[in-house]
């Protein structure tokens, strides 16, 4: 089998940590990635975490700047496995779902989606509005995994870290990828838990 390529873009909503965390990931799995980091992802990026934008893009196999449209993944002969948005805006949600390819994350989710590829969409907002809401709908009738970064609690995640890597883990279930960041569920329940009454 050819090894996967994957495009993981990081928008400006609130988790940006969840699309370094698939950077990572996918790194440590010998995928190829293809970064495209927007200009609010990017100041989000260094409110949020520790890490800086260039030690972000050395994760990645490829960056591509985020303006330009004529980089390889805004065209559907360039082979890819699927795009990740982590975390995706719901402005980019809405750019998407409408076909508004102004830049070159919704160009290159425009493309997974006619080319009919796997597109995980992380959206990060609470509560959803009936827009939002209309959007996500859209877009997963057009086959896109609408995948919010909701937290498990039956592998007992000990810290932020850990709740992250479960729902990373999760992202890349998507794209046939194991990576076992965390237990999964067994149907057993954990020793000292207690029985329902």
């Amino acid at each position: 089998m050819q090894p996967k390529r994957i495009i993981v873009a990081i928008s400006g909503a609130s988790g940006t940590i969840l699309g370094v965390r698939v950077l990572e990931a996918l790194r440590e799995l010998g995928v190829e990635t293809h970064l495209v980091l927007s200009r609010w992802g990017a100041r989000t990026l260094v409110h949020e975490t520790s890490r800086g934008v260039k030690e972000v893009e050395a994760l990645a196999t490829v960056v591509h700047a985020r303006e330009n449209q004529g980089a390889a993944i805004s065209s559907g002969s360039f082979l890819t496995d699927g795009m990740v948005i982590a975390p995706c805006s719901m402005k980019t949600l809405a750019g998407i779902a409408h076909g508004y390819g102004d830049n070159l994350i919704s160009r290159a989710a425009d493309v997974v989606l006619k080319e009919r590829r796997k597109l995980v969409l992380m959206v990060r907002e609470a509560p959803f509005h009936e827009i939002h809401l209309e959007n996500m709908l859209k877009l997963a009738r057009m086959g896109a995994v609408i995948l919010p970064p909701v937290l498990a609690f039956y592998n007992h995640p000990r810290s932020l870290d850990e709740a992250i890597d479960h729902i990373v883990m999760r992202a890349l279930d998507q794209f046939g990828l194991q990576s076992d960041l965390m237990k999964r569920w067994s149907g057993e329940m954990s020793r000292g838990s207690r029985q329902p009454t």
